[in-house]
C-alpha cells in the first residue's frame, strides 16, 4: 500500500477582491494512503470545498501542488470520481444512461452490452436495481443521490471525492445513504477524500478526520485517527467506548475555531452547501465556493 498515494503540499489559494487579495487556504499539507477514507471537517467558509475542488481539477491552486498515484494533478479527469451535494443528473436521460455517460468514455474498448452491465451492476449495488429506466424527475432526492454515487463508482476511479454528498437530504435518508456509501466503498476501498460539516458522519465513515482552521489562511489544524474496526455498522460505532470521547474532541475544536459557536447536533438538518455544477465530460464544472 502506498502511504503517500495522494499528496497535497503547500497548497495556496488566493482570490483577488476589490479590497485586495483574499487568502482562502495557505500552507495546506496532507498525505493520504492508498485505500484510506479521509474526511475534511470545519466551519462553513474555511476552505475545505476549495481544497476538494482543486484536487478534482475543477479549480486551480495559486501555489503548491497535488500528486495522485505518482502523477501531478493539473486538470479534471476520469481518475477522480466526484460526488456532489446535488447529483447534477441530466434530466432527459434515465438513471442507467446517466451512469453510462462516464462508463462509455472510460471503457470504450468494451462492447455496448458490457458497458451497460457495468452501469446496471453499480446501480444495483446502490439499491436501484428496479429503477434503471426512470428519469431523475421520477426519483426522490435520495434516489438521485444514489445515481450520483453509482456514477462515480462505475468509473472505477483512483480517487473518490465527495463534497457533502448528503447535505441536502433529510436525516433518515442521510443515515441510510451513509450506510450505502460505506458498504459500497468497502468492496474495493477506493481512496476517498470527503468534505462534511457533520461530526457523526465523519466518525462513522472515516479512517482519519482532518480538522481545518477557520479562515482566512485556513490550514490543517489537527488530524484525528478514528480507531473503529472495519467493516462498520452504526450500532457498533456509537457503542464503541471511544466514540463520545472522539466526538467531544471534534466539537471542542470546532467550537474553538468558531469562537464559541455551537457545533451541529448529531445528524444535523441539511444545509445548502457544497460544490454545485453541471456535467462537462466526465465530471461537473462548478462555480466554486470556499
Amino acid at each position: 500500500m502506498n502511504s503517500k498515494y495522494l499528496e497535497i503540499f503547500k497548497l495556496l489559494k488566493v482570490y483577488p477582491t476589490p479590497r485586495g487579495q483574499a487568502v482562502i487556504v495557505k500552507d495546506f499539507d496532507l498525505s493520504v494512503s492508498e485505500g484510506e477514507f479521509v474526511t475534511l471537517i470545519g466551519h462553513s467558509g474555511c476552505g475545505k470545498s476549495t481544497v476538494l475542488s482543486i484536487v478534482a481539477g475543477l479549480n486551480t491552486a495559486t501555489n503548491g501542488g497535488i500528486v495522485l498515484a505518482g502523477k501531478e494533478v493539473v486538470e479534471a479527469g476520469p481518475d477522480r470520481g466526484v460526488v456532489f451535494q446535488a447529483p447534477c443528473l441530466l434530466h432527459w436521460l434515465s438513471a442507467v444512461d446517466n451512469v453510462l455517460l462516464g462508463v462509455d468514455q472510460v471503457r470504450p474498448e468494451l462492447s455496448k452490452e458490457e458497458r451497460r452491465k457495468i452501469a446496471e451492476h453499480t446501480l444495483e449495488l446502490v439499491g436501484l436495481g428496479d429503477s434503471f429506466d426512470k428519469k431523475p424527475a421520477e426519483l426522490s432526492a435520495g434516489m438521485r443521490q444514489r445515481v450520483g454515487l453509482a456514477r462515480a463508482f462505475a468509473l472505477s476511479p483512483k480517487l473518490l471525492l465527495l463534497d457533502e454528498p448528503f447535505g441536502m437530504l433529510d436525516s433518515l435518508t442521510r443515515i441510510e445513504l451513509q450506510s450505502v456509501l460505506i458498504d459500497l466503498w468497502a468492496q474495493d476501498r477506493k481512496t476517498a477524500l470527503m468534505v462534511t460539516h457533520d461530526v457523526d458522519e465523519a466518525l462513522f465513515l472515516s479512517d482519519r478526520i482532518v480538522m481545518m482552521t477557520s479562515g482566512p489562511e485556513a490550514h490543517v489544524g489537527e488530524i484525528l485517527t478514528v480507531p473503529f474496526p472495519r467493516p462498520r455498522n452504526r450500532h457498533d460505532v456509537t457503542e464503541h467506548p471511544d466514540y463520545y470521547v472522539l466526538r467531544e474532541r471534534l466539537i471542542a475544536f470546532l467550537e474553538e475555531q468558531g469562537h464559541g459557536k455551537a457545533a451541529p447536533p448529531p445528524q444535523s438538518a441539511p444545509q445548502p452547501r457544497g460544490l454545485m455544477g453541471f456535467l462537462r465530460g466526465l465530471v461537473p464544472s462548478a462555480a466554486m465556493r470556499t
